[in-house]
């Protein structure tokens, strides 16, 4: 069994603050995430192994975005998102 059997896989959009490193102007941006949600219960062709290791897991989310451009009219240039982590844990 793959792990995305153990998820069920959305994109969702929020917005951070986050400071552009060239002008450091400060503005809220839209990234895009992949939320992948641990299912309620687990695919019936499952095995033990499969079992112990839907045990472990968890709901996360993963950044799908890298760069973003900046939103000052006079800077406009792409930075990368250092101040997001890549991938979070969900409770």
């Amino acid at each position: 069994m793959e792990e995305r059997d153990f998820f069920t896989e959305t994109t969702e959009v929020r917005k951070h603050d986050l400071r552009c490193p060239h002008c450091g102007q400060s503005a809220e941006y839209t990234v895009n995430w992949v939320v992948r949600r641990k299912r309620n219960q687990l695919p019936r062709h499952a095995d033990e192994r499969d079992r112990a290791r839907f045990a472990k897991a968890q709901s996360y989310m993963v950044r799908r975005d890298d760069q973003l451009g900046c939103q000052n009219v006079r800077c406009r240039k792409r930075f990368e998102i250092t101040a997001l982590q890549s991938l979070a844990f969900l409770d």
